[in-house]
């Protein structure tokens, strides 16, 4: 059975419940399909591109959405010298990802409603452009993601950092060179432990203008692993993260 047929069928259901006494607004097929990905971003990140978004918990009409199974990305290439690029045509959209919540990749994570994904595949002079779409246990698509489009540059260089143990928490600091062609905003840290990947997500939900950062969610006997990547604003406007630091391993220092 389409799914087409299937919504058809539920809305027939309801208004026959409608007509028993349970009277509602009529609500179309197309209004009980997930709604869209929201808060989509893409940014370049070092040599990849760094896609963010939100799974809806909603259908296109208010209701609770609890069986979203996953995500399809679609994307389109677009070289420097390409002109009149259809940013809008679904037709030119390639497949390049599918994720399912279950079993995401190596290349993505999710941090509760919050999924952040990398494409690998881009090129220094290519614009690329994302379009998601989720989809529920039954294979029903939802409504697709605006469409968030990045230019690729070469990446900016990294900066550097150290860090300071202490007993009950880790300094870092961090520092880079100036960027000729933008200027620096601050950075993003970076954290991982033997146990755990590197994350993702930066452990600053604000980036760190002056460099500095204290750790004191740690535990004793672990050894963590922490980089960094400068945040620049670039003349086009593009706020870009650098090539990321080389790593600095510490823990915290045992007491004296």
């Amino acid at each position: 059975m389409s799914r087409i047929v299937r919504s058809a069928v539920v809305v027939g259901l309801s208004v026959m419940a409608s007509g028993c006494g349970r009277k509602g607004p009529l609500i179309y097929p197309d209004m009980m399909i997930p709604a869209a990905p929201a808060a989509v971003s893409v940014q370049q990140s070092g040599s990849v591109v760094k896609i963010k978004w939100t799974l809806p918990d909603k259908d296109r009409a208010g209701h609770q959405v609890k069986d979203i199974a996953g995500v399809k990305i679609s994307r389109q290439t677009a070289a420097s010298d390409q002109k009149n690029v259809c940013r809008a045509c679904t037709t030119d959209y390639s497949p390049l990802q599918t994720y399912y919540l279950n079993s995401l990749p190596p290349t993505a994570q999710r941090f509760g409603n919050r999924l952040i994904a990398l494409d690998n595949d881009v090129s220094a002079g290519n614009s690329y452009s994302y379009r998601i779409v989720p989809f529920t246990a039954d294979g029903i698509d939802g409504a697709a993601s605006s469409i968030s489009t990045v230019r690729m540059d070469i990446p900016l260089a990294p900066p550097q950092l150290k860090l300071e143990s202490f007993p009950t928490e880790i300094k870092v600091h961090i520092t880079s060179q100036p960027y000729l062609n933008g200027r620096l905003l601050g950075y993003n840290l970076y954290r991982q432990s033997t146990a755990v990947n590197q994350s993702y997500q930066s452990l600053n939900q604000e980036v760190l203008k002056q460099g500095d950062y204290v750790d004191s969610t740690l535990e004793r006997g672990v050894k963590y692993s922490y980089s960094a990547r400068s945040v620049v604003k670039q003349g086009s406007g593009d706020i870009v993260e650098s090539a990321e630091s080389q790593a600095v391993v510490g823990g915290l220092r045992e007491d004296d």
